[in-house]
Parts: structure tokens; sequence; C-alpha cells
């Protein structure tokens, strides 16, 4: 728990803290009963330095002694010194003297979480069957973390590493952005590791049989990267490689045109027969109601279930939870408690980790006890989907800016009814033609969705040739 659980010490035994395998086992059997599937978040690019492997390799047990990344060190002017400048993603060096071994480990993140080393293949195979482990024990797939620092750059024949060029806007030598991390993180061999887990994936589909398993990986990339991940002619990848393309790049000054190409760029880009996925939040990014505004939650909701594709909704986000303001004496969070009160606020993630609302009741019905890990906010709303509809299943989606204002999604199936998803980004009253943007749309349609920013009512007809949006107004309209 120096991480929250990304330190992990065992990877294939449930931590007390959280039950048992026994539990584990019920919640599997409990979910299969109902039609839930659970998946595993799969954290694969480090253990934590408590694991028995680490031990085994800091020791140098001869099966375990090239598991991690080590490195003797370099002398200057008569003192031993890191091997590279590297900074790590919480801070400071990216290495760690270890007494015992009397070298250097590698950690892209926490002293407390030692990087595996991928390039020993006997890592990958112990990597493969803790996911067959899992999927044997009934789990549908898992998120795979971290992906992008899974490898560095290989050592040259003297077994050194080169220092990462300087980012010449940031001033902090302490800041992870202080370099431009082209040797640890993004290397190719990323994308192959993933296909080979897809691959355990596949042969597990065949031993065990019953609906696919899935694989959707964290890799904030540059996007000709992130497609690689979905796999290529000759490699199957991961179902969904998460897409940080809207929680990166919109803003409150964001504008139709914004979401249209943002959207767009992803579908244009994705391979053939892919599935398109979309993330607004997750447990590392500002809550999109602080980040693109309260007034916008219901609307970007509506946008997230509506798209073409898989919906991906950070615990919160479908009550219209917001950020909460943390106090230095109250962070928890390693990133931001390796800093210092003067810049915390810019590292720390507790703001998005604040407890779930459950009801109205004592610490949002969290828990029973008389104090949470993090303080509890005070609001939340509601929401409404048509998920289910096969228009939403299986149709296809139009995606367009229609004015400077508003975004429009068309979402058809032949058979079944045609739905348009009107979002009015900004402060403006909007008026639309709808059929000068979109074809095959009968002359009246129902509202089938309003927010609470809507004058109409669920039920409502609108003549489609003449269509008024309020500000910040989302409206779904059903084909009558």
């Amino acid at each position: 728990m120096a991480d929250f659980g990304y330190d992990v010490a065992n990877l294939t035994e449930i931590d007390p803290i959280f039950g048992t395998m026994e539990d584990f086992e019920a919640l599997i059997s409990k979910a299969k009963a109902i039609g839930v599937k659970i998946i595993l978040d799969f954290v694969p690019n480090h253990t934590s330095d408590e694991c028995e492997w680490f031990i085994k390799s800091a020791a140098r047990d001869p099966e375990y002694k090239d598991f991690y990344v080590w490195h003797p060190g370099k002398i200057v002017n008569g003192v031993r010194q890191p091997p590279t400048t590297w900074i790590s993603v919480f801070r400071g060096s990216m290495w760690t003297w270890h007494e015992g071994r009397q070298e250097y480990y590698l950690h892209q993140f926490h002293a407390k979480q030692p990087d595996l080393n991928y390039r020993n293949p006997k890592v990958m195979d112990m990597m493969k069957d803790v996911f067959r482990f899992w999927l044997r024990r009934g789990v549908s797939g898992f998120r795979v973390d971290a992906v992008p620092h899974t490898f560095e750059i290989s050592p040259d024949a003297e077994g050194n590493y080169p220092d990462e060029p300087r980012n010449p806007n940031v001033n902090d030598p302490e800041d992870y952005e202080y370099y431009q991390h082209i040797y640890t993180t993004n290397q190719p061999e990323t994308i192959d590791m993933v296909y080979q887990f897809r691959q355990v994936l596949e042969e597990m589909d065949q031993e065990l049989g019953g609906d696919d398993r899935i694989i959707m990986t964290e890799a904030y990339a540059p996007l000709d990267v992130i497609m690689q991940y979905y796999g290529n002619s000759t490699h199957q990848g991961a179902q969904i490689p998460f897409n940080f393309q809207l929680i990166s790049n919109l803003n409150k000054q964001s504008n139709a045109y914004h979401y249209d190409e943002l959207i767009n760029t992803w579908l244009r880009n994705m391979p053939e027969g892919k599935t398109a996925n979309w993330v607004l939040g997750n447990h590392d990014q500002s809550r999109f109601g602080s980040r693109l505004g309260e007034d916008r939650i219901d609307l970007i909701n509506t946008l997230l279930l509506t798209l073409p594709g898989c919906s991906i909704t950070y615990n919160g986000e479908e009550i219209g939870m917001t950020d909460v303001w943390i106090s230095w004496e109250e962070t928890v969070d390693p990133q931001a408690c390796q800093s210092n009160p003067e810049n915390y606020e810019r590292l720390t993630r507790d703001p998005v980790r604040t407890p779930f609302h459950w009801n109205d009741n004592r610490f949002a019905g969290f828990t029973e006890g008389n104090t949470t890990w993090l303080p509890v906010a005070d609001n939340y709303g509601t929401l409404q989907n048509l998920r289910r509809e096969p228009t939403f299943q299986k149709g296809t989606g139009d995606v367009k800016a229609l004015s400077e204002n508003v975004l429009g999604i068309k979402r058809s199936l032949a058979g079944e009814a045609t739905y348009v998803v009107l979002l009015n980004i900004n402060d403006s009253v909007e008026s639309l033609n709808l059929h000068s943007a979109f074809s095959g749309l009968s002359s009246s349609m129902e509202y089938v969705v309003v927010t609470d920013r809507s004058p109409r009512r669920k039920g409502d007809l609108a003549h489609t040739d003449s269509i008024t949006l309020m500000p910040k107004e989302a409206v779904v309209l059903k084909t009558v």
C-alpha cells in the first residue's frame, strides 16, 4: 500500500486488507449469477520491494538475479552515482541504492516499486502465468496498468544507459517532466508485450470456453503508437487501448469543432473492424465536472454514453462527483507527498479519489466508521442512458460539429429507430435544422432524454427542421 495497491507483493494472492481468496471466489460466483463480468487491474511494470522475487533478486539468487533492472552506477570524482539522470514519475532519481546487493535498482515510480526486467524472458513467462492464474479463477480480463513504462532502452555493450534530453520548459530538476522520456517510455517492445498477453487470452479462451476475455491497456502515448496496441494483420492486440484524447485535450474553452476533431481523429485512425472507446475521467485526472464545468456534467455523460463504441466511466462521474480540495496535511498520494506544500496541489491525485457517494447518510454511506481515508464531497446528480437499445449497441455513428457550439451524434441501425444526440457545449442559445446536417430523419422527433437545463420534457415532440437548444443543454431525440 505504498501506492494504494500498485505495489504488489504477491501476484497470485489477495491482500488481507481486501479479504481472502474465498471472498474473491464468492464475488466471481455472484457476479456470474447476475451477469456481471469482473476484470482485474494488472500491474506488469513493477512489483513491491517486499515481493519474494525482488528479495531473491537482491540476494543474487541465480533464478531471480536478473528479474529486475540493476546497475552498479558510475564513479565520478571518486563518488558513486546513479547510472543515469533519469527522473521518477514520483520525483527524484529513478535509481535507488540497495545496500545488500551493492547496486542501484530502477523504479519508474515509487522506490518501493522496483521495475521488472522484461528483457529477461523468464519475467515475461512468469507474468503470463499470472494472467493464466486469474483467468482460471473466473476473471473476464485485465486493465493493464502503465504499459509504456514496461521497457527501457537496451543498455549498450558495456551495460550503460544514455541520459534523456532536457525539457527546456521545466525548471525543477526533480520533476518528472524535467526530461523528455524517449528512453524510458513507449519503447517498441511494449507493443509486442501486449500482443503476447493477448495470445495468452486467446489460448485461455480455448481452454475455458465461454465469452471472450478482454485486455484494456493504459497508455498515454502518441496516437500512432496507441493504434498499434489494437494489433495488426498478424497479431491481435488489446480490444480496448484506452482513448485518452478527450481527457487530455478538452477544456472549458473547447468548442464543438474541437470535440468533432478529437472524436473523428480516433475513428479515422482506428484499424478497420476494431471498437472505439471513450474515456473522460480516471483516477489520475481531475474529475470532468471540475475540469470541464459542473454545468456540463449531464452533457458530458450524454456524450460519453452515446458515442459509437465502448464508454468507460470512472466511478462517481455517473452521479456528477467533482474534485475535493485536499490540504497538505490530509494528502496521502505518494506522488504529492514526495513533493512539498508549495507544489503538492499540482501533483496530487487525491482530489479525484475521495469516497464514492452511496447515499445521503454520514460520509455518503461509504463507511460506518469514524473517518474516511480522504474527505467526502457533498454534491452529486443523476443520469439516464439508452445504451441497451439495439441502435446504441450495434448501430453506426456519425459525429459532427453542427455549429461552433453544437456537437451532433446520429446513431442508426436498419430496422430500428434512429437517434440524434445534440450537445450545446457553450453559453449561447442555438437554433438548428437537423435535415441540413443528417439524412434520413423523420419530420418530427421525440425527446427521449433531457437534462435539467431543458425546457422540454421526455415524450415531447420537436420539428426536425427547427430545434432550439438552451446553453449547456444536452438532449437525445428519437425518430417517430
